[in-house]
């Protein structure tokens, strides 16, 4: 397994297609708790939470049933503020309609922030 987050962001799709209500990834990163932490704040999953033991880390995240669709951006394009737009229109179904997530050099953010912020960074995933 070369990529956790993707491998993580199609264990949740699955879950969640299929109505289960928690899913439990492994192994757990700093990055996909960055990722699951903005999934949280924007309502699209319920809590989660990261067991480190002997074996590892892992992580058991919580569904709610409000994902239609999500994925990861590959190649993780890196990105300007110019750029943003362009993507948005790429893997959004319409305008104001879900985020991007990206990891820019202040931390991992959706696409709203890192133009509030005027920064770039490197896309990481897609959810509406």
């Amino acid at each position: 397994m070369n990529d956790t987050l993707s491998a993580a962001l199609s264990k949740i799709m699955n879950a969640e297609k299929a109505g289960k209500s928690e899913v439990e990834i492994k192994p757990g990163s700093k990055l996909l708790t960055a990722v699951l932490q903005i999934l949280k704040d924007k309502r699209y999953i319920g809590d989660f939470n990261m067991i480190t033991d002997s074996h590892g880390s892992r992580v058991v995240v919580s569904l709610i049933g409000e994902i239609n669709k999500m994925g990861p951006i590959k190649p993780r394009y890196a990105i300007t503020l110019d750029e943003i737009e362009k993507f948005e229109r790429r893997y959004l179904a319409a305008k104001d309609f879900g985020f991007l997530i990206i990891s820019t050099s202040q931390g991992v953010m959706t696409h709203n922030e890192a133009k509030k912020e005027n920064i770039g960074g490197r896309l990481l995933a897609y959810c509406y």
